[in-house]
């Protein structure tokens, strides 16, 4: 079980609950302006309770969160679990996009081997032509 206190800083629990692999990652971050404590942009070491609600920005979907219990130190990925519950509107937010990306690449093929020198110039001549 995650060692419990009563207060943590928010680069420290964001690290022991597995959202980021370093904790200068977690710093970088939320200085950033990628992670909001109860919908406030907030620094790295302004403290974290439970029933805080975060919310960490990714590259392609925004996880709210609701910070259940604390711990200083990093677990594994099961006790991570323990420490934060995500909202259903946001696992929803996160499945529809999954699904729209999944849509947006349905048709595209990977190329069997790269393009030789032909096929180079044929694509230059495409980017380069001028737009109508």
């Amino acid at each position: 079980m995650p060692e419990v206190s009563d207060k943590v800083r928010l680069d420290l629990w964001l690290w022991a609950a597995r959202f980021f692999k370093t904790r200068s990652l977690a710093r970088a971050a939320v200085e950033g302006g990628r992670v909001h404590v109860d919908g406030e942009r907030s620094k790295p070491s302004r403290s974290v309770k439970p029933g805080c609600v975060i919310t960490v920005t990714r590259e392609l979907y925004r996880q709210q969160i609701v910070v259940t219990s604390l711990s200083r130190r990093r677990g594994s990925a099961t006790v991570a679990q323990l420490l934060y519950e995500e909202t259903p509107e946001s696992i929803e937010a996160r499945d529809r996009a999954v699904a729209a990306r999944r849509l947006h690449n349905a048709g595209l093929t990977a190329p069997a081997a790269r393009p030789d020198r032909r096929e180079r110039r044929a694509i230059k001549a495409l980017k380069e032509q001028p737009e109508e």
